[in-house]
């Protein structure tokens, strides 16, 4: 149901919220008497135009996790773009990782390089923000081209998960640098290139980056209505190898070790573990063999969905617990390959605190913020198992992320850029939370 303010496409019900541009107009003129003087300057300096050209220039390049080659020429892009910024700006070599093929074998994985920007790592105030510039899509996508649906709803590939999200990361330290608070405020901006695949090979420079910061913004879209992602269940994936033994399925299958049955009976008890606070996804088995030979090879991969860290050691005991049993009452061997990734993101009271000032700032614009909780992970989760408080939908207002349909409110570029520029000010003003 539409709400005052916001328009829905019938058609496309995601698509919420293409502003009652005078309703907004009016809250806008409203709120800023709370601005101070030097806030409105700094706020009036961002400019939606030239963010929008941002945004279609690096979603016309295909930058798929995997396509190598899209990603070095947008990582260098974000170089040049984020050399605005009075800071050093580098990229960073990924960290290898693997992963297990489906004949068992284990293979490192190419990734592509992080950008990394540091400004004033000197002062009082330390920051981090960080955003994504790879997408799902991969090189041979179908979906590489931008379309106007409507007035101010730009459809695209990484329109919204994450381009958009970097333009308005870029605009708020540009404004922010503007300011005569910058010199108190340090910050390390992160842009890595594999995300939208779990974040391996970045995991341990975003836990590096966000060693001894106060708090950090993360460029996430917001729902298409501008609420933002609170607390996040975690998530692990694993592929597990199951080795047994092969034999003639007609002569002798006494003296085989079926792996292909093994991985079922895994798969089922795998499931069985699924309960309030821990959802469990057995999603693919491979290996078999002909139908005449039992088979001695098969892989299991299986996703868990943990609400709580009490909740993830559960799945991670039971996991070795199973994989023992498989492996004793069929006779052959069980190889675990996998980890929790992304631990579960409660809203803990640094947090709170956060995402309360990022609500007031949100006030202080006409914009009403609110968040929930959502069933979905990102570097958010890795940035708060370190102990820093963090908002991580600071992007744009879009929807449809990680589909043909995916979109961008174009609007909400200025928008919230203006919510972050604010947010940052005020954390220099307070020092901290």
């Amino acid at each position: 149901m539409a709400t005052q303010g916001v328009k829905v496409n019938r058609l496309f019900p995601q698509r919420v919220a293409v502003c009652d541009q005078p309703s907004y107009a009016r809250r806008m003129t409203t709120s800023l008497a709370s601005l101070t003087a030097s806030e409105r300057g700094v706020l009036d300096t961002i400019d939606q135009s030239a963010m929008l050209q941002q945004v279609e220039t690096w979603a016309r390049i295909n930058s798929g996790s995997g396509n190598l080659a899209g990603l070095a020429q947008t990582a260098q892009l974000l170089a040049d773009a984020f050399a605005a910024l009075p800071g050093e700006a580098r990229l960073i070599d990924p960290t290898q990782v693997e992963a297990v093929r489906t004949d068992g074998s284990v293979d490192a994985i190419q990734r592509g390089q992080h950008l990394v920007v540091t400004v004033r790592p000197e002062a009082p105030l330390r920051l981090l923000l960080t955003g994504h510039m790879d997408t799902v899509f991969p090189a041979d996508s179908a979906f590489q081209s931008l379309t106007w649906l409507e007035p101010g709803v730009l459809n695209g590939p990484g329109v919204a998960d994450m381009k958009g999200g970097i333009a308005v990361m870029l605009a708020a330290l540009k404004a922010v640098e503007a300011s005569p608070l910058a010199a108190s405020i340090g910050y390390d901006v992160m842009i890595n290139s594999d995300e939208e695949v779990g974040s391996g090979s970045s995991a341990a420079l975003i836990a590096q980056l966000a060693n001894g910061k106060a708090a950090a913004l993360t460029y996430e879209p917001a729902l298409p209505d501008g609420t933002l992602a609170g607390e996040r269940g975690g998530s692990g994936n694993f592929s597990i190898i199951v080795t047994g033994r092969s034999a003639h399925a007609g002569r002798n299958p006494q003296d085989g070790r079926n792996a292909l049955v093994a991985a079922a009976d895994l798969a089922v008890r795998l499931k069985a573990l699924t309960r309030d606070g821990l959802s469990v996804n057995p999603a693919r088995i491979d290996g078999g063999s002909a139908n005449n030979v039992v088979p001695d090879h098969a892989i299991l991969r299986v996703n868990f969905r943990p609400q709580s860290l009490a909740m993830q050691a559960f799945a991670d005991e039971e996991l070795k617990r199973l994989c023992d049993t498989i492996a004793h009452e069929h006779d052959l061997s069980v190889h675990t390959h996998g980890s929790f990734g992304r631990p579960p993101k409660p809203i803990d009271p640094g947090a709170q605190k956060l995402f309360g000032l990022v609500k007031d700032c949100g006030a202080a614009l006409g914009l009403e913020i609110g968040w929930r909780g959502t069933g979905g992970v990102c570097d958010g989760n890795n940035i708060a198992a370190c102990g820093v408080p963090v908002v991580d939908t600071m992007g744009v207002r879009g929807g449809a992320i990680h589909s043909a349909d995916e979109f961008l409110i174009t609007d909400s570029l200025a928008e919230r850029a203006r919510l972050s520029a604010l947010t940052i000010m005020r954390l220099a003003e307070k020092r901290g939370l």
